[in-house]
């Protein structure tokens, strides 16, 4: 929990008594590696922060071959980028995570009852999109092994911690080329 508290303080100002009703709306969860927290198509209505683990985004294409959209690891949140609607995309635990919940109507609360709470969630959620859009531009404009050193440079701690197949589905490249790579780097 403290975590949180400290992510959140990095956007904003809050004082005891709103920290601790920010707290009091909260659950915490377990997933282990490899269960879905959500699939494609059904609702996800929920405020999600990594406190440990790595959780990745992914979806099947036409041709039934899972893609990798992104990873998420510890102190982000995660939440429903299509407010209302179902899912698209499935988010699976990559390795055992612990997350801390909110519910969109405790969410919904938390801005309505704290002053500022708008401003701070926003420029979290700014943060999140820049760095979304920063992560995945150079996978448009590099060849694999750029985007391959862009990837280690851009996710430092996740190498080791993702499987090679959803780092090669998230590069667009597949894992044989990964592997090359990866030989001629060392």
């Amino acid at each position: 929990m403290k975590e949180l508290i400290e992510y959140i303080l990095q956007f904003g100002n809050l004082n005891k008594q709103q920290i601790d009703l920010i707290k009091s709306k909260t659950t915490e969860k377990e997933l282990r590696k490899n269960d879905y927290f959500i699939e494609a198509g059904k609702m996800f209505n929920q405020v999600v922060f990594i406190l440990e683990g790595v959780l990745r985004i992914c979806y099947y294409n036409n041709k039934g071959e899972e893609i990798t959209k992104y990873f998420v690891d510890e102190n982000r949140l995660v939440v429903n980028p299509y407010k209302g609607e179902p899912m698209p995309e499935y988010i699976q635990a990559i390795t055992d995570c612990k997350l801390i919940l909110f519910s969109q109507q405790d969410w919904d609360e938390l801005s309505n009852t704290i002053v500022g709470w708008e401003s701070i969630t926003n420029k979290i959620f700014q943060k999140g999109l820049i760095e979304k859009m920063d992560r995945r531009s150079s996978l448009v404009s590099e060849d694999a092994s750029t985007r391959y050193l862009t990837f280690l440079e851009k996710f430092p701690t996740l190498a080791n911690r993702v499987p090679l197949s959803y780092i090669a589905s998230y590069l667009g490249i597949t894992q044989q080329s990964l592997s090359r790579i990866r030989k001629n780097i060392r």
